[in-house]
């Protein structure tokens, strides 16, 4: 990335991750399909959850992106061997952590949908959803970890073969467990979620036995398995912000599934059909900041932070406008994109709301996915944090509640009254939106101030003082997960 024509070697980086990310949006395409055959309030269900059991797994985001970190810093310093302790550690990390992420989960699954708002049908498809994929937690942990120790390696080929194979699974599984085809039960949401067990604990033990097997770059070694305090304290000190942007994101997204589930079962189906279609913008933009942050970090690395800015300008146009045409086409036909998921009227009609009002925007978060990726590149997580806090917390979720609900507070003394619009379901619509076209101005802003540009070596030495500058500038490039 330090020489050459930028996008070429922009797209050679980003194919991969793309694609990978695309096949795992499938996992979610696939449930709400057939689960949309079901009912609306099957597919209200799984909307629900999808937020929920995303909140458990951004701890598995901050887990793997130490995990990239160190591997890559390890093997880029020729340490092969200490790197294969950083694979067994993760390995021992993701197990307990999801362990008794699952147990918390499953203990308060009752209390945490109502805290959402399910109920009744919803309620009982949710619950019959949630109880499986909560048992499913370890398997997609430990898929993670696999994936990042490949990714830290330098591959990101094998693990997108292993998401396919895992994704291609699910969709056959899917007809025969929810709606009962062939010998099988019909199962409804519960059926989704087994398949979804089925799909990752298959993905799982294959990407376990390539880490035993050593040939792609790193190798799990049992005698590894046993606790080494110091390498879970730095993969949790190198994750942490990581985990915490993921916290974010997830208690953002279950606070907004909350507000859409309080106007009933049509907007929350919608809801979740829309965010789906959404997801395959996030899947390409988020895979195009890995490569940015690849690009960035290496250019630093070398001295050369102009052509770093150059990478992230052209990963960010290009990237904006893919998602651009991709958006022109959902609000051009938003009934013919819901009919693919629901028949019901109701729903159909709050989905073409949801996509005209929202579908405009997506190329603006685009573009906030791939600085963001750019700013870690550079080692500036705690920027790519704070744009993630500000897009949620400060553009949509208080916007939200003034556009949607109806309600006035009277501040004391002053005898001033402040209320909300009442916009109702539409009123979350346009404060997703109005936080897109905000957060992007802020990310513009903030990377021409320039800051990212210093203290780069500097950073990253104090992480690994072994590792040479330029393996140590490429250790942001691949944030897996971080805005799927």
């Amino acid at each position: 990335m330090t020489t050459g024509a930028i996008p070429p070697k922009l797209l050679h980086l980003a194919w991969p991750v793309v694609l990978g990310n695309l096949l795992q949006t499938v996992y979610n395409l696939a449930d709400m399909f057939w689960v949309g055959r079901v009912s609306s309030e099957a597919v209200a269900a799984v909307s629900l959850m999808f937020p929920l059991s995303w909140m458990f797994v951004s701890t598995a985001m901050g887990i793997t992106a130490a995990t990239i970190a160190l591997v890559s810093q390890y093997v880029g310093a020729g340490d092969d061997r200490t790197a294969d302790r950083v694979v067994a550690q993760t390995i021992l990390l993701t197990l307990a952590v999801s362990a008794a992420l699952a147990a918390i989960g499953l203990a308060f699954r009752r209390p945490l949908l109502r805290l959402i708002g399910a109920q009744e049908q919803v309620f009982a498809e949710a619950l019959s959803y949630i109880e499986v994929i909560f048992l499913a937690l370890p398997l997609t942990f430990l898929f993670f970890a696999f994936r990042s120790s490949l990714q830290g390696a330098g591959d990101t080929k094998t693990a997108m073969w292993l998401v396919l194979v895992s994704a291609g699974i699910n969709v056959v599984l899917d007809p025969f467990l929810i709606l009962g085809w062939g010998p099988a039960p019909a199962m409804g949401t519960r059926g989704a979620a087994i398949a979804t067990f089925v799909a990752r604990g298959l993905a799982t033990a294959a990407g376990i036995a390539i880490l035993l097997d050593g040939r792609f770059g790193v190798r799990l070694r049992p005698g590894d398995l046993a606790p080494d305090l110091d390498l879970q304290r730095r993969l949790i000190a190198v994750g942490y912000p990581a985990t915490i942007d993921g916290w974010a994101r997830s208690f953002a997204a279950v606070a907004m599934a909350g507000f859409v589930a309080r106007f009933g079962a049509a907007p929350t189906a919608a809801y979740g059909i829309g965010v789906r279609l959404m997801s395959v913008t996030w899947a390409v933009s988020g895979a195009v900041g890995d490569a940015t942050a690849t690009g960035v970090g290496q250019n630093l690395g070398a001295r050369t932070p102009d052509r770093a800015a150059a990478v992230a300008r052209t990963a960010t146009a290009a990237t904006m406008a893919i998602i651009f045409a991709v958006a022109a086409v959902l609000v051009a036909f938003p009934a013919a994109a819901m009919r693919v998921f629901v028949a019901d009227a109701d729903v159909i009609a709050e989905g073409v709301r949801f996509l005209r009002i929202m579908a405009p925007f997506w190329a603006l978060f685009a573009g906030v996915m791939v600085i963001q990726g750019a700013l870690r590149g550079a080692g500036n997580t705690k920027a790519a944090m704070a744009l993630s806090f500000l897009s949620r917390w400060v553009f949509r979720v208080p916007v939200a509640l003034v556009l949607a609900f109806a309600w006035t507070i009277t501040i004391p003394g002053l005898g001033i009254t402040v209320g909300a619009l009442d916009w109702g379901a539409d009123g979350i619509w346009w404060a997703f939106s109005f936080g897109m076209a905000a957060s992007f101005v802020v990310a513009v802003a903030w990377f021409r101030l320039g800051t990212w540009r210093e203290g780069v070596i500097e950073g990253a030495a104090d992480e690994e003082d072994r590792t040479s500058p330029e393996d140590r500038t490429t250790t942001g490039s691949d944030t897996e997960f971080l805005d799927d």
